[in-house]
């Protein structure tokens, strides 16, 4: 993906797929076209926003920035690029044209942007860009594709942040469902910037430096059939050296803490516990495991256990519909118990298996296996890191097992087992999250792959660039529907304050108005709507726009990709949490001055046909 991999991370150049090329074909024929009408002098700027926030919320997170300058340092077309249009092209194509291509750079283009991680808003341009019209226009798909996927991805991932809380890890597991290496690559940066902890994604690791985290999966589980598969028990102890028999040690440990789990170990599987004894050989200092492979061998067996389980002491609750939990759900009608099944869950209505005692088939089997495997590595001097549950009812699973793991804290004295890592996954999304921390989970971590990298709840953000001045005269777009009306001309943007330390509004201005100060009266208009106007005396003024790129150069350092991960969480701390909530926020104001309100209006009026009454 990059143009060079063994560059220091950090340093990397663009991908290399990004180039003029990655463009829609209008955008050459349009380039020919203004160069035929004699339009090369012309200058022109464009605004590049978007209308409407995304995931029915009222904020973005503007991400992307940083392509799009790796885009205008690096944009030239090739040999090979010309060789490839002028196949393409008509053959009336002068070849003046292609020389004219084979020499533009982006040496005249200017460009202003919010900086990279802050919380934007609809209509306020996020990036201007202003320079020769050819030129400039032939960057409009590039530029648009480098900043939709990125701040909607950044975006998604925030959320999700949000959602979690500060104390519960985010891991991106999503390469395998992302829209091709491209989007999977994008979606572990944007997903780290937007407040995600580390990625699956290996290849992100190295470009990026995103922390790469990972367990196993059930296949690895079922590649073992027995302890007879075992081609290796024993490990050396961590500190003495002396080499001890792993499996030995497991098995004790099973037999003794099979009671207090409510198990049986004869219900547990031992394929299983040789896949946990192969797996702790082989990373005894990062042994955490799935544990959710295997369910006990019959209901009967588990309707005998009422009293174990009873011993726990765990209250469970359930969600009425299993779905939120992204469980595939049928039911069986047929028959005298009724049996629910979700996934590998099991529950009958006769009272035979009560509602949530799922959770100890796990514990006959995954956690007991597990815990009998930690145990062990403890006795030769390694801490397990804990567990990983990809199906059934995650709040109630993560609340049993925290409390077998606190149990076998006391009767060991083992402080550190009481805080083993409990990781969820299965297709886990936003409502999945609000949901368990309904239900009081144990969860640390959650692993979320489909829904974050694909965005499932909205999969583009909608992000345009217009034209709003050509040689010193503003371009206004007229539509019938408002929403898509341009607003004309160079403009400044600009964060108001309150008192209280919040950002209230954000004020559009003319790029020839002065700044709004600290303490002044400030009218504040809708754009579109006369009797929409307010009065803000800002506490603090927040100029919105840098230089990134002017002379042929990017002229603002580039923060590291730490730097905007922090600015993210800075910049939605600005806002109010009812701008933040999930359920019902409240938009948050954009507005133009004065100024501005009657120039787009006069402009509208000179533009809007007069119509003829007959």
């Amino acid at each position: 993906m990059s143009a060079d991999m063994d560059m220091p991370r950090g340093q990397m150049r663009q991908n290399s797929v990004v180039q003029p090329l990655l463009t829609d074909l209008y955008q050459i024929t349009m380039a020919f076209a203004y160069w035929k009408s004699g339009k090369v002098l012309d200058r022109a700027v464009f605004d590049l926003y978007f209308r409407k926030n995304p995931f029915q919320g009222e904020f973005t997170i503007f991400a992307g920035l940083g392509e799009c300058l790796k885009f205008l340092e690096n944009f030239y077309y090739s040999d090979s690029d010309i060789e490839y249009l002028k196949s393409t092209l008509p053959a009336s194509v002068e070849p003046e044209f292609y020389e004219y291509l084979r020499n533009l750079t982006a040496q005249d283009v200017t460009l202003y942007a919010i900086e990279e991680g802050s919380v934007v808003f609809p209509r306020v341009p996020l990036i201007r860009v202003q320079g020769p019209l050819i030129m400039v226009q032939l960057l409009e798909t590039t530029l648009l594709t480098l900043v939709n996927y990125a701040s909607l991805m950044a975006t998604n991932a925030a959320r999700y942040r949000m959602v979690a809380g500060k104390n519960v890890s985010l891991l991106e597991f999503g390469l395998r469902r992302a829209q091709g290496p491209d989007g999977g690559l994008s979606a572990s940066k944007y997903s780290y910037i937007g407040g995600f902890d580390g990625t699956s994604n290996v290849l992100a690791g190295k470009l990026f430096g995103i922390p790469v985290k990972g367990t196993h999966a059930h296949a690895y589980i079922t590649s073992f059939t027995g302890v007879e598969d075992l081609q290796n028990k024993t490990l050396v102890h961590k500190e003495t050296g002396i080499t001890c028999d792993l499996l030995a040690l497991a098995y004790t440990y099973r037999d003794s803490i099979a009671s207090e789990l409510g198990a049986l170990v004869s219900e547990a599987s031992d394929g299983e516990l040789a896949a946990l004894i192969s797996f702790a050989i082989a990373l005894p200092e990062g042994f955490m495991a799935l544990v959710d492979t295997y369910d006990v061998k019959s209901i009967e067996a588990s309707a005998k256990r009422q009293a174990h389980i009873g011993s726990l002491n765990v209250k469970p609750k359930l969600l009425t519909n299993g779905l939120a939990y992204g469980a595939s759900k049928s039911v069986l009608n047929g028959g005298k118990n009724g049996l629910l099944i979700s996934n590998s869950t099991m529950y009958c209505n006769n009272g035979c298996l009560k509602r949530g005692e799922l959770g100890e088939l796990y514990v006959r089997s995954g956690l007991l296996n597990f815990c009998a495997v930690a145990l062990a590595l403890s006795d030769l001097g390694y801490q397990a890191i804990g567990i990983r549950i990809d199906s059934g009812d995650l709040a109630y699973l993560s609340m049993t097992a925290r409390e077998v793991f606190e149990k076998i804290a006391v009767k060991y004295n083992l402080p550190w087992f009481a805080k083993l890592t409990i990781v969820a996954s299965n297709d886990i999304n936003e409502e999945t999250i609000l949901s368990l921390n309904e239900q009081g989970h144990k969860i640390d971590c959650f692993g979320i792959g489909t829904h974050l990298v694909t965005c499932q709840k909205q999969p583009a953000l909608g992000c345009v660039y217009k034209m709003v001045e050509i040689n010193d005269q503003p371009r206004i777009k007229l539509s019938q529907d408002v929403g898509k009306v341009t607003m004309p001309g160079k403009k400044n943007a600009y964060r108001l304050y309150g008192a209280d330390g919040h950002a209230l509004i954000d004020l559009l201005q003319r790029s020839i108005e002065d700044p709004p100060q600290v303490g002044n009266k400030v009218l504040c208009r809708h754009p579109f709507q006369e009797s929409k106007r307010a009065y803000v005396i800002p506490t603090r003024v927040e100029s919105l726009y840098k230089v990134y790129w002017e002379n042929g150069k990017i002229c603002t350092p580039l923060p590291t990709l730490e730097e905007t991960k922090n600015r993210v969480q800075v910049s939605l701390r600005t806002l109010r949490n009812d701008h933040k909530r999930n359920l019902n926020p409240t938009p948050y104001k954009v507005a133009v001055s004065d100024d501005l309100y009657n120039f787009i209006h006069d402009l509208w009026l000179q533009n809007a046909p007069i119509g003829e009454l007959s």
